[in-house]
């Protein structure tokens, strides 16, 4: 009797192992050959963001490859017009940024603690040289009195934004002779029968007339070495030894003379030489400004004039 149970206990373990297997063996065929509903949806969404992460990449390459088209279009037709290529400063700046960054990230941070105590020892040196500077030129200042008032300090025009100055001094483009001439003065660009401001207190020297390739210029002489001229104006509102002040308004921008379109030619001179009035505005200008009319005024590749 014990026998028999024994085997039937056999059997049915037998049995149950042979459907415990069989079933093993179906989920696992089932599972290779065909996905279950989740696995089903897994599936064809990765497929959905496979198609569509192609679709984006080529639309990038596209995009990548017609905005390399436009720079070099930009550059061939700035080559055309200007005759060199355009200078980048944001570029730069961003190399120096990473070039920076690649050599701190190597630093330990006791080289790092002692090359910023360095760097905060010298800039201290640098603040109290500058503060003997300030002192120096306040001394002079005041040895100066209201001649101060006689050195170009502002811009001869409203130009709060900065936007205004298109051409710097130094080498640059002709417009109509198509070489490198010096320009030794700044350009801005504005509408005819805007003021025209003197930058300084002075004697208006001269009032040319259109014939000229200046155009109608107001020369005013500061009495102190400096001299000033704003040319390719539309009507000179000063005469000949006319005394002015800084602020007074001198003329009304124009287009006469030589210009390739209206806009006001603005030069400095001391002692006879032509100098850049770029660094005649500090009167209005903060350190920023100052920084932001210089990379401007560097910017530029061809005068008006």
């Amino acid at each position: 009797m014990a026998h028999k149970k024994g085997r039937r206990i056999s059997k049915f373990a037998t049995t149950l192992l042979t459907w415990i297997g069989a079933a093993v063996v179906y989920y696992i065929t089932f599972s290779l050959l065909f996905d279950t509903p989740a696995e089903y949806e897994l599936r064809h969404s990765t497929d959905r963001m496979r198609a569509e992460y192609e679709v984006l990449s080529a639309r990038y390459d596209s995009l990548s490859m017609v905005v390399d088209n436009v720079i070099e279009r930009d550059r061939n037709i700035f080559g055309i017009l200007f005759e060199s290529a355009p200078y980048d400063f944001d570029s730069d700046y961003e190399q120096q940024r990473l070039s920076l960054h690649e050599v701190l990230i190597d630093r330990s941070k006791s080289r790092m603690l002692r090359d910023l105590s360095s760097a905060t020892d010298e800039l201290e040196q640098r603040l109290s040289t500058l503060e003997q500077t300030y002192s120096e030129l306040q001394t002079k200042l005041d040895i100066l009195g209201d001649e101060s008032n006689n050195i170009p300090s502002i811009q001869p025009i409203i130009n709060h934004q900065l936007t205004l100055l298109t051409a710097g001094y130094g080498m640059l483009m002709h417009p109509f002779y198509r070489t490198l001439q010096s320009h030794q003065g700044i350009d801005y660009t504005i509408p005819e029968g805007e003021s025209i401001f003197a930058t300084a207190d002075g004697v208006v020297k001269d009032v040319l007339g259109k014939t000229s390739t200046s155009g109608i210029t107001v020369v005013i002489d500061h009495g102190n070495g400096y001299t000033t001229s704003y040319s390719h104006l539309q009507k000179a509102k000063v005469k000949r030894r006319q005394k002015v002040r800084r602020g007074d308004i001198i003329a009304l921008s124009g287009n006469s003379g030589l210009s390739l379109s209206p806009h006001l030619h603005y030069e400095v001179r001391y002692e006879g030489m032509r100098v850049d009035p770029v660094h005649y505005f500090f009167m209005e200008l903060t350190p920023d400004e100052y920084q932001k009319i210089l990379r401007i005024a560097q910017s530029g590749m061809q005068s008006f004039d």
